[in-house]
């Protein structure tokens, strides 16, 4: 019994011990805490999306605190978190441009396959099979959903085989764009009150192109040509946008031969050209002179 209560005696000792020192050590190494990080992770949605660039809500709000990041970071929480951030931090948040993710593919290709894939039903997987996936288009979207699997704000799903974004639900996170293995999503500031978009990935040739996509850029360079403001350049026969440059005018829209440019995810109606007007008609001749006055009745002679 003795040797019992011994060793539970000696044990309270050394747990006793290890407890001061450790004590002791926590406040000799103790990294002091700047308040203003707690306070920042306080005003984070707390989505953890890494669309900031940092590893969580917070890691960003301790690079935040420590000058390393800036306010208005925060992809998820817009302009409001970026407020109350510059607000904790001292400083003005500073304009914020609305992002949002753009798909680069019509879907205008999902008909035209090399082949029928009987796989796992994700874009990586059929990626990684000879001629990069089942789609004839080496460029366009695979449709099986990998970047709606790893959306946190369930905004982006695929819909007749291409994805499509949710404007209203996206925050430009940037996991679909990371997780694309064809890498044809991308962020696009929206500055204009059009949003104009070439919704095309394709670098092939246009005879290439119009066998597998019924509207795929053929870089016919005419939405290039009709830009008032020069924000289109097409590189390696793609249509690309300057977005620094472009003013929403919708113009390349309606020079498109293959109608493939959107204004605010719509393609335009095509504005047919006005008919020439119909020449005047010559003015009526002028109507002759008023019926010639009445003849003077024949003055019968009077008798002497």
């Amino acid at each position: 019994m003795n040797t019992v209560i011994m060793a539970v005696v000696v044990l309270g000792v050394i747990a006793a011990i290890f407890g001061l020192i450790l004590a002791y050590a926590s406040k000799v190494f103790a990294v002091e805490k700047d308040p203003r990080e707690e306070a920042i992770a306080g005003c984070l949605p707390g989505a953890n999306c890494g669309g900031c660039g940092f590893p969580g809500c917070a890691g960003y709000a301790a690079a935040v605190a420590a000058g390393k990041a800036p306010v208005n970071a925060c992809a998820a929480g817009g302009e409001a978190v970026a407020a109350q951030i510059a607000e904790i931090m001292g400083v003005a948040a500073g304009a914020t441009v609305k992002h949002i993710a753009a798909v680069h593919c019509s879907g205008c290709g999902v008909n035209y396959t090399k082949y029928n894939y009987q796989g796992v039903h994700d874009c990586l997987a059929a990626s990684r099979l000879p001629g990069g996936g089942p789609l004839g288009c080496d460029f366009g979207c695979l449709g099986m959903g990998t970047c709606e699997k790893v959306c946190p704000f369930d905004a982006i799903h695929v819909k007749n085989g291409v994805a499509v974004v949710d404007e209203d639900k996206c925050k430009a996170c940037n996991k679909c764009v990371d997780a694309c293995p064809r890498h044809i999503i991308a962020l696009e500031p929206y500055k204009t009150k059009k949003h104009v978009e070439i919704p095309c990935s394709s670098k092939a040739k246009g005879p290439v192109v119009t066998k597998v996509c019924t509207n795929g850029c053929i870089g016919c360079s005419l939405c290039a040509k009709a830009c008032p403001k020069e924000a289109i350049t097409v590189e390696n026969f793609l249509a690309k946008i300057d977005y620094d440059k472009c003013i929403g005018c919708g113009i390349c829209a309606q020079k498109c031969p293959r109608h493939l440019i959107t204004v605010d995810g719509v393609v335009p109606e095509i504005k047919k050209p006005a008919a020439p007007a119909a020449p005047k008609a010559a003015p009526a001749a002028a109507s002759k002179a008023e019926s010639a006055p009445a003849a003077q009745a024949e003055e019968t002679p009077k008798a002497e």
